[in-house]
């Protein structure tokens, strides 16, 4: 029979047996990972190595992958341990206490840090009289770096968990960014330690801009809008026409409205910083009818024109908390204006916080007011933590800390 016939055949009694080596692997490939995690498959994606090796730990940031059927195997066992880790995660949320994840985790400095938080998270809500009705954490697997025995992996954690409080029920939102590092202890996998991302706590530019200049009521280089002259007119003579009031009306509700829009992504019509907190809160404002004060300074004014050449459009007041907590604090008589209130019940919607974690009179977050819980007190949006609906205080922050300060900022009603 010739070569070629005998080619065919074999080649035809494969495809009927359904045995060829792409369709077994590709069935491998669907037992991998567990349903309710997605993978980034870009930053996922194994690569082969003909020597596998063991890093230390301190270098699995840029260890290589292994290779073959066994790593495959390797691959499912460590994501069961991270799927394992995020039901305990919810289940601490829910519950308030830590010890089922730190039973699990090998990292008794993550430990503590999480232990003190559920607890002012736990003490909080009982003085609030808010309970936790339920909690539900999904995860996606952001960026992971593997090797043979050991696995670094970025987490991103969509984290809800619905309150209630005086008979009424409301949800909060928030994301959050952890760093676990695994390591393969026979046929298990054990989570050795954990980071948190605070993003809250890391400034948009350098120390500079935290020093406190107070700006002048009117800075050089404004632009000043003068009205042209017109007749005196006396209204009380003239019952049938209404006195216009001057200035521009803060519109809360559509400043809320943009923050529930635009609380865990970027509008692609800025830009989105890093550090994306006051940016956020100032399209907010802005999204209100606030008026833009340009001067073409970044020190002075409150405004963004986007990005030319290279060059950063907008002032340090829009991008930067400090910044917008002095802007908010100095004394104009036109444009964006607010005073401070003594507590954050007297806040609107539409109003701000800032936040100062460690007392030293430097401001690195902003939040806006986007809803009330049943005692009136404000929840907030954030966005480089996004976070919708947070209760204001942030004591469930791994940024908080005793020596906390807080700003509040109600905005004029007319601006």
């Amino acid at each position: 029979m010739p070569a070629g016939g005998r080619a065919r055949r074999d080649d035809k009694k494969t495809r009927k047996n359904g045995k060829s080596p792409s369709a077994s692997s590709e069935r491998l490939k669907k037992t991998i990972s567990p349903a309710d995690i997605r993978l980034n498959d870009k930053e996922d994606r194994q690569e082969r190595s003909s020597e596998p090796h063991k890093p230390k730990l301190s270098s699995l940031l840029q260890s290589s992958d292994i290779a073959g059927t066994r790593g495959a195997i390797l691959n499912r066992n460590w994501r069961s341990s991270i799927q394992q880790y995020i039901n305990l995660y919810n289940q601490a949320e829910t519950e308030q206490h830590s010890r089922v994840l730190t039973d699990f985790v090998a990292d008794p400095i993550h430990g503590d840090r999480l232990r003190l938080r559920l607890e002012r998270l736990r003490e909080r809500d009982l003085y609030r009289g808010a309970l936790p009705a339920g909690s539900e954490t999904k995860a996606e697997l952001v960026r992971v770096n593997e090797s043979a025995s050991e696995v670094s992996v970025l987490l991103r954690l969509h984290i809800k968990r619905r309150m209630e409080q005086g008979g009424r029920f409301y949800t909060e939102e928030r994301y959050e960014y952890e760093r676990l590092w695994l390591a393969s202890s026979g046929p298990h996998w054990e989570v050795l330690q954990i980071e948190p991302v605070i993003a809250e706590r890391r400034p948009r530019y350098g120390a500079s801009v935290f020093q406190r200049t107070p700006e002048p009521e009117e800075a050089p280089g404004e632009e000043i809008y003068i009205m042209p002259s017109l007749p005196y007119l006396n209204y009380d003579l003239m019952p049938g026409f209404k006195n216009r009031v001057k200035g521009i009306r803060y519109r809360r509700d559509l400043a809320a409205a943009y923050a529930d829009r635009w609380w865990n992504e970027g509008n692609p019509a800025y830009e989105l910083f890093e550090v994306n907190c006051t940016n956020y809160v100032s399209q907010c404002i802005f999204a209100g009818n606030a008026p833009m004060n340009y001067t073409g300074k970044r020190g002075n004014g409150w405004w963004y024109k986007g990005r030319n050449g290279g060059q950063e459009w907008w002032s340090y007041s829009w991008a930067v908390s400090n910044s917008l907590t002095q802007y908010l604090s100095a004394a104009r008589k036109s444009g964006l204006r607010a005073f401070e209130t003594e507590t954050a019940g007297e806040l609107q919607l539409g109003d701000v916080i800032t936040y100062d974690w460690n007392g030293d009179g430097r401001f690195e977050h902003s939040t806006i007011v986007t809803a009330f819980d049943s005692a009136g007190q404000p929840l907030v949006n954030a966005n480089t933590v996004a976070s919708r609906h947070r209760f204001w205080d942030y004591r469930d922050s791994y940024a908080w800390t005793k020596a906390t300060r807080y700003r509040f900022f109600h905005i004029e009603d007319l601006l």
